[in-house]
Parts: C-alpha cells; sequence; structure tokens
C-alpha cells in the first residue's frame, strides 16, 4: 500500500483517485473547487484540509492541475517543503515541456524526487482505468511509479528524461487535432455528395484512412454508438483542452523551429471554436464548424 496525496479532483483527477483507492492505495485528497470536493467526499475520497496537508506525510503526491502555472506556484507555495524527503511528485497535468522540467528542478532541488506523467484516454478512459501514461523521468523514478501508473491506465511509455512525457504529449494532440479535423472536413464533404454516414464509415474505418478520430470518436452519430456524436458533443475532451494542448504545441514548434503546418493550422482551427460553445463541447463537434463555413451553393 502507498500513501498517496491527490491534488486536483476534477473531471479526470477523481475517478483517477479512485481508481488508486480500488487498488488498495492510501489516498487523501484535495481541491481548491467546492464542487470538486463535494464530488470526492461523495466517491469516497477523504479530504485534507490543504494541498499542503494533503501532501505531508505521505510516498508520492500527484498534481493533475489546469496549467503549468498553477503547478509552479503550488511547487512554490509550500507543497515541496510540506513533503518528507525524497517524497516522489507525480505531474499529471498537460504542461509546457520547459514548465515540466522546472517543475522536476524544483523538486529536486528539494529533495524530491519527479516525473512527468501526462495521460491520454480523456473522462472515459479515467473512469475506466484505460489511460495511457508518457512518463518523462529517471528508470528508477519510473520503476516506483510504474504500479500507481498501472492502476489507472492500461499503456505506460517510459519516453526519456524530464519533460519528455509533455513533449510525446504535445505531439501526439496535435495528431489527434489534425486527424479530427481531416475525418470531420470528409464526413462534411461526403455529405454534400450525397454519400451517406454509415457507408463512408464503412469504407474509412478499414482502408488507408483508418485511425480513432473515426473508429472511436466518429463526428457523426450512427456509426460508433458510444462517440460524443450520439449525444451532441458532451464531452469527451472539451474544444477548450485540445485548444490549450495546442497552444503548448504552438509553443513547441515555435521553440524549435519546426515546419509543422498543420499543426499550426490545426491550432488556430481549435482556437475559434473553443472562443465560442466549443470550449464546452467534445473537440469532434468541430465538424458543426466545418458545415456552418461550408459554401451554401452546391
Amino acid at each position: 500500500m502507498t500513501r498517496i496525496g491527490f491534488l486536483g479532483l476534477g473531471h479526470m483527477g477523481m475517478p483517477m483517485a479512485v481508481n488508486l483507492m480500488k487498488a488498495g492505495h492510501d489516498v487523501r485528497g484535495f481541491d481548491l473547487v467546492p464542487a470538486a470536493i463535494e464530488a470526492a467526499l461523495a466517491a469516497g475520497i477523504p479530504i485534507a484540509e490543504s494541498a499542503a496537508d494533503a501532501a505531508a506525510g505521505v510516498d508520492v503526491v500527484i498534481t493533475m492541475f489546469p496549467a503549468g502555472k498553477h503547478v509552479i506556484e503550488a511547487y512554490q507555495g509550500g507543497l515541496l517543503a510540506a513533503a518528507r524527503p525524497d517524497t516522489l511528485f507525480i505531474e499529471s497535468s498537460t504542461i509546457a515541456v520547459e514548465e515540466a522540467q522546472t517543475a522536476h528542478a524544483l523538486a529536486v532541488a528539494a529533495g524530491h524526487r519527479n516525473i512527468d506523467a501526462p495521460v491520454s484516454g480523456g473522462v472515459v478512459g479515467a473512469e475506466n482505468g484505460t489511460l495511457a501514461f508518457m512518463v518523462g523521468g529517471s528508470e528508477e523514478d519510473f520503476a516506483t511509479a510504474l504500479p500507481l501508473l498501472e492502476a489507472m491506465g492500461k499503456r505506460i511509455v517510459h519516453c526519456g528524461g524530464p519533460g519528455l512525457g509533455q513533449a510525446a504529449k504535445v505531439c501526439n494532440n496535435m495528431i489527434l487535432a489534425v486527424s479530427q479535423i481531416a475525418v470531420a472536413e470528409a464526413f462534411v464533404l461526403g455529405e454534400r455528395l450525397g454519400l451517406e454516414h454509415q457507408a463512408l464509415f464503412d469504407v474509412v474505418s478499414q482502408a488507408s484512412g483508418q485511425c480513432w478520430s473515426i473508429t472511436t470518436n466518429c463526428p457523426v452519430p450512427g456509426p460508433v454508438p458510444t462517440s460524443p456524436a450520439n449525444r451532441d458533443y458532451q464531452p469527451g475532451f472539451a474544444g477548450a483542452l485540445m485548444a490549450k494542448d495546442l497552444g503548448l504545441a504552438l509553443q513547441a514548434i515555435e521553440g524549435t523551429g519546426t515546419d509543422a503546418r498543420m499543426g499550426m493550422l490545426a491550432q488556430q482551427i481549435y482556437a475559434t471554436f473553443a472562443a465560442g460553445d466549443g470550449a464546452g463541447r467534445d473537440f469532434s463537434g468541430i465538424i458543426t464548424d466545418i458545415r456552418d463555413t461550408s459554401s451554401a451553393d452546391l
């Protein structure tokens, strides 16, 4: 049994903490949002009085925060100081590579260990314990964290040193955004050519265009009954989160001088989507914007 402080009990963090408890670990959580605390208590998660209290006397601290600035502020604001020496900090938020490396340096300077372990799989993956973890850090710290990550996910990959878990995440989500846009454009084109959704799905899902964005996150109702399109694009993975992740991708693209025109265009498209109603809808709902902006004349 591992004693764990889990900070950030939102839509992703809470089911992750629940799965750790189901695996037999001693978990206490904390969140700044009263509604998140209420939901966590209802799920059976003990709540600490503060973030520092959650980090005190545990073996591992897991953070799942909205942005990198929150991670750095928490680390510098007393979280590292509250933990006993050699605590392992697992940073599962999706943040910039540079922010992950800064968090790692802060943790090490304070006498602790740290890995970045962002996730993929959305709320459904968090609830079902089927998340994918992309991990950056030392081999030793990865080995220590592995049993905990396996309690929350099914695919855990050690990507290299500090920050490289975040690097893998940003590359993955750039691919995902580009493919989701391409699938949505293809379905709108098919509609305007008179092609039935099911027919297009039956072809593409078994042909060279096959990808997760069609076989799991199909943007039209019907072919994949579990996709968000069948529940009015309830996320899932919200457009605001995709826009945030693509902002991190753009930062990395510009910082490395990479010629990533599709990634940059995807960032622009999802920034516009998230500026409106798309912020709270699943990112596959981008198909509605594509329909809206397509020419009315056929």
